[in-house]
């Protein structure tokens, strides 16, 4: 069973004020994670590593769930939502997985019942920044990338980015030694991929590729003429036949499972 003895196990130590404001989320959190986990299907132990490991970077070790920023750099950021003045510090992030812009209070408030436009305050709520997190997850298809062990996906998925990978990947390990995630665990393969199509599996090799340096612009799951032109250019790197062909060879060399044989990929 979850609890909050699980997130201090993955979370790092901390003391004095930092450490109090640590407890005080597990403890609100830990109570409640096993049965919202349920509701998410967040439900196998490398699924539920995945999930505490990128919520604890971006919770910052679990200690707060509010943006350090004030938010006056999301001001005018017509993406976001936020179309009024004011709008950037209003709904600046909050939550486990901070939840920013006033288009995105509006989208997930009726998902935990509230008016997060309205209040946005309540999304720093430890039990609803929870459920925010599990929404987002499963709107974002996480699980998915969860079943291939896929930290470097759920990163770019969650971040845009890559930012704090390395300590992503520390906690999903800890979290996996915590959680009884070995060798043994079943890890999905991801299907044999190429040009043309749109798939989460070509999501993950963009993904895979982009943060190895490879020429990628977009990461959206199309898998066109640059997915193309780098998946070569990795090819050629690596001593891989040249034929701009996602199959087991090249997920093995990006450090991930291919199918054993090709699969229709799942639709973004």
């Amino acid at each position: 069973m979850l609890d909050a003895s699980t997130l201090l196990a993955i979370a790092p130590r901390f003391s004095g004020d930092k450490a109090v404001k640590q407890a005080a989320i597990v403890a609100a959190v830990g109570p409640v994670l096993d049965a919202t986990f349920g509701q998410y299907n967040i439900g196998t132990p490398l699924r539920q590593a995945h999930f505490l490991a990128q919520t604890c970077v971006e919770a910052a070790g679990f200690r707060t769930t509010v943006e350090f920023a004030d938010g006056s750099e999301y001001e005018g950021r017509a993406d976001l939502g936020n179309t009024h003045a004011g709008d950037g510090p209003r709904y600046k992030g909050r939550g486990l997985i901070q939840l920013t812009g006033r288009a995105n209070y509006a989208a997930y408030g009726p998902s935990v019942g509230l008016d997060l436009v309205a209040n946005p305050d309540l999304a720093a709520d430890p039990v609803v920044s929870l459920k925010i997190a599990c929404e987002y997850w499963h709107r974002k298809e996480l699980n998915f990338f969860a079943d291939h062990d896929d930290a470097i996906s759920i990163t770019k998925r969650i971040n845009g980015g890559f930012n704090g990978l390395t300590d992503r990947l520390g906690f999903l390990a800890t979290a996996k030694t915590r959680l009884g995630v070995d060798a043994t665990t079943t890890v999905a393969g991801y299907a044999t991929v190429q040009r043309p199509g749109k798939s989460l599996d070509a999501f993950a090799l963009q993904a895979n590729l982009q943060q190895r340096n490879y020429p990628l612009h977009l990461v959206d799951g199309d898998f066109g003429g640059g997915t193309d032109t780098a998946l070569k250019a990795f090819q050629t790197d690596h001593g891989l036949p040249v034929n701009g062909v996602a199959g087991p060879e090249v997920w093995t060399a990006l450090g991930l499972k291919g199918a054993a044989s090709p699969g229709a990929a799942a639709n973004a």
